[in-house]
């Protein structure tokens, strides 16, 4: 069977190992002229981890990325809120990486290219429009030189993102991603550790939050961290923001007035702030969840499929899940249709859910709560919130968006090789 993928993101990548891996012909197609490592940082959380370790990454993940040990909540005073560890230190099998997103992607990529060959992988080509028929689909790419070339493929897998071109062709009524009016700005600032050099915040609440964690082994060896911030606010309803544009350089201007006094005794917002070389802008978006993601011989995959706000850290998380779930069903049903089915079965229900459940601040609904009752700070959080109550919503979430411990410690393997063996 041959497949294509369009989409040389993380879950486009991930689709493509996971499906050569079930013995797959894959290509993969993708619009810019160079894959290069851009972004920030991002999370991978063990569910995921436990997918890229099956297809053999393990050892390349671990001397990229930070294994997280902790998350720390906080209110905007950084007053602790609610601790929890992470990853191996939670009692998973696998831990939680904080990684650059351009590093991951080229890590996939390197593998991709060992693993299929570089005649695989077409750059310059941006998808246009695919027509599905009963056994077959066939995308048209144009090229820069402006022609169109038409590749056939048993299935195409659309992963070109949350602006994807075939989304649009089945819902061309959608129009843009939902804006809920708040902001986010995003950098990476070299700086000491704070504590221990392996831990992630979050702190504020849904109008003003600051989020950081350290993504460079290099640094840590070093005695020094490489850390990725994300700043956010609401703005007011009146207010337009510009279009979203992951690449779009943002003004300190905008946004560092209000994390002025975010001094606290183990991190200085403002100061990490302002010591990055550049700042991008996106504001926060998501789109309401689809109805179907299968058409024919075509599905979607990832941001094609549910994007979702950066709540949680489960984007490119629930893309390389969305990878591994559709290479195991197409492995396990002889039925191409059927093994297309199956997957969309599993996964689009599974992800509306986390669409949703991050349209509420997801597990940050602590920091929006610990807020409301305390606004001006607290003395002991034992007098804001239970810790049973902490503890309920993080549970929930993990729930949700399945990465509860003892669930994913004993569920079985995705691999599509167990799966034609069964």
């Amino acid at each position: 069977m041959h497949v294509i993928v369009v989409g040389g993101g993380i879950g486009g990548l991930a689709a493509a190992l996971s499906l050569h891996a079930a013995g797959f012909e894959v290509d993969v197609y993708e619009s810019v002229a160079e894959l290069k490592p851009l972004g920030v940082g991002i999370n991978v959380l063990p569910h995921a981890v436990r997918e890229l370790t099956e297809l053999g990454l393990a050892e390349r993940l671990a001397a990229n990325a930070i294994a997280t040990e902790a998350l720390v909540y906080t209110n905007r005073y950084g007053q602790e809120i609610w601790r929890e560890p992470r990853g191996l230190h939670a009692g998973y099998k696998w831990p939680q990486f904080s990684i650059h997103r351009g590093v991951l992607q080229m890590l996939l990529l390197e593998a991709v290219l060992e693993r299929l060959g570089s005649g695989r992988v077409h750059v310059a080509h941006a998808a246009e429009r695919v027509e599905t028929s009963e056994r077959h689909a066939e995308v048209w790419f144009k090229q820069p030189n402006g022609e169109s070339v038409r590749v056939r493929a048993d299935v195409v897998v659309a992963a070109d993102g949350i602006h994807s071109a075939l989304r649009s062709q089945f819902y061309p009524d959608e129009g843009a991603p939902i804006w809920n009016k708040r902001v986010l700005w995003r950098a990476i600032t070299e700086s000491e550790p704070f504590w221990g050099g392996r831990t992630m915040i979050m702190s504020g609440y849904q109008d003003e939050k600051f989020v950081c964690y350290p993504i460079s082994p290099e640094h840590a060896a070093r005695g020094r961290s490489l850390i990725n911030w994300i700043a956010e606010l609401r703005f007011p309803e009146s207010k337009a923001w510009r279009p979203e544009d992951w690449n779009r350089r943002g003004e300190l201007a905008d946004f560092l007035p209000r994390f002025e006094s975010w001094q606290f005794p183990w991190l200085d917002v403002p100061k990490l702030i302002r010591g990055a070389a550049q700042v991008f802008e996106y504001p926060l978006v998501d789109r309401d969840p689809a109805a179907s993601w299968t058409f024919g011989r075509v599905t979607l995959l990832g941001d094609a499929a549910h994007p979702m706000y950066p709540i949680g850290s489960n984007g490119a998380s629930q893309a390389i899940l969305d990878a591994r779930t559709l290479a195991y069903e197409l492995s396990a049903n002889a039925d191409v249709d059927r093994g297309l089915a199956a997957y969309e079965a599993i996964r689009r229900p599974a992800t509306s859910k986390i669409v949703l459940a991050n349209r509420q601040n997801g597990p940050e609904e602590v920091m929006q709560t610990v807020h409301e009752r305390a606004p001006n700070g607290f003395e002991r959080i034992e007098d804001v919130i239970a810790i049973d109550e902490l503890q309920a919503v993080h549970k929930r979430y993990k729930l949700i968006a399945g990465f509860d411990c003892e669930t994913l410690n004993s569920r079985p393997s995705l691999d599509p090789l167990t799966a034609r063996r069964t």
